[in-house]
């Protein structure tokens, strides 16, 4: 990631966060205007923004300092540990709408002015949508974890806001005033899956878990530029550290190749993998010869040493690519 973008995440989670600071206040206003528990549970997920926003601006300024003798891979992994404390705080907050709607069970409140709410709240959906797009937007442009999930929570908001708003439109109509109860815990349900799948995704990313759509990715734009000298791939590594792209691999060169000539074909797979996933990327190739048993899968025509007759081209694969062994015709 360049400092550039560094900097332009940073701004726009500076925005996201006395965004969520005002469209909480406004949700609070609604709830002292209605006394209704969905529109509490509403304001209360507006605190969990705050309080994200405020973390998600911390690892946006930890993820961007240069590596160091202490972190050699830079700082990225910070912006995992805001996504998890965000996805906690996600769940925290669907577990307190449960308890507000077991104890109101109990103490019955009177429900008033909702007209006023409903408009009150729907301003804030449409903010907070539209805010979520930009955020992702930019997060996946940037590859930045940080903004991604600041955008995914502030649309979980918006879906949340929206059902509350047709219960609560119903509940108008109806005079059923038990929906507002139920509505609360429909939504802290959806509000803590939403929170345990960032939990889940950052763990993921902390953990170096293999992301297996990023690495069928790699497959295909490796697969689809193949060059003469690249006779094989394996013990290929793609770990995420924040936004950048730590990538490491075998490359079977053929065997006579002199050092400059085999790093020509590291520069020229650096060239290509930087080329489709941006600069955020660190590469080390570690480059081998070729074997005889290479011969049958090397499309090289005008091999000088060839042992053995060519028989297939050979597909790199998630089942082949990974192992840590020279491919050839089983």
């Amino acid at each position: 990631m360049s400092l550039v973008q560094s900097r332009q995440n940073f701004r726009v989670q500076a925005w996201i966060t006395t965004l969520g600071i005002l469209l909480f206040i406004t949700k609070i206003i609604a709830y002292y205007q209605t006394n209704s528990l969905a529109i509490l549970s509403d304001a209360l997920e507006s605190i969990v923004n705050v309080v994200a926003g405020l973390i998600g601006l911390y690892s946006l300024w930890v993820a961007a300092k240069p590596r160091d003798l202490e972190h050699p891979y830079g700082h990225g992994k910070a912006e995992f540990i805001s996504a998890a404390v965000e996805g906690t705080l996600i769940v925290a907050s669907g577990v307190l709408i449960i308890y507000e709607t077991v104890q109101n069970f109990i103490l019955q409140r009177k429900i008033y002015s909702l007209d006023t709410g409903l408009y009150l709240i729907a301003a804030t959906a449409v903010i907070n949508y539209i805010a979520g797009t930009f955020c992702i937007r930019l997060g996946t442009k940037n590859k930045s974890l940080a903004l991604q999930a600041s955008g995914k929570h502030l649309q979980t908001d918006t879906y949340s806001t929206l059902a509350i708003i047709g219960g609560l439109v119903l509940m108008l109509f109806t005079q059923l005033f038990w929906l507002d109860k139920a509505i609360a815990l429909l939504m802290s349900v959806f509000i803590i899956y939403n929170g345990y799948i960032i939990i889940r995704k950052s763990l993921a990313g902390i953990m170096d878990e293999a992301d297996m759509e990023l690495l069928k990715h790699v497959l295909g734009v490796l697969n689809g530029n193949r060059r003469e000298h690249w006779i094989d791939l394996h013990n290929l590594r793609v770990i995420k550290y924040g936004s950048l792209l730590h990538v490491d691999c075998h490359l079977t060169v053929p065997w006579y190749l002199n050092v400059h000539e085999a790093h020509i074909e590291v520069e020229a797979l650096d060239k290509l993998i930087r080329k489709e996933f941006g600069g955020s990327i660190e590469l080390f190739v570690h480059t081998d010869g070729c074997l005889p048993i290479s011969c049958p899968v090397c499309t090289k025509d005008d091999c000088p040493v060839r042992q053995r007759p060519f028989q297939k081209r050979l597909e790199w694969t998630l089942e082949n690519i990974l192992s840590n062994k020279k491919h050839t015709v089983t």
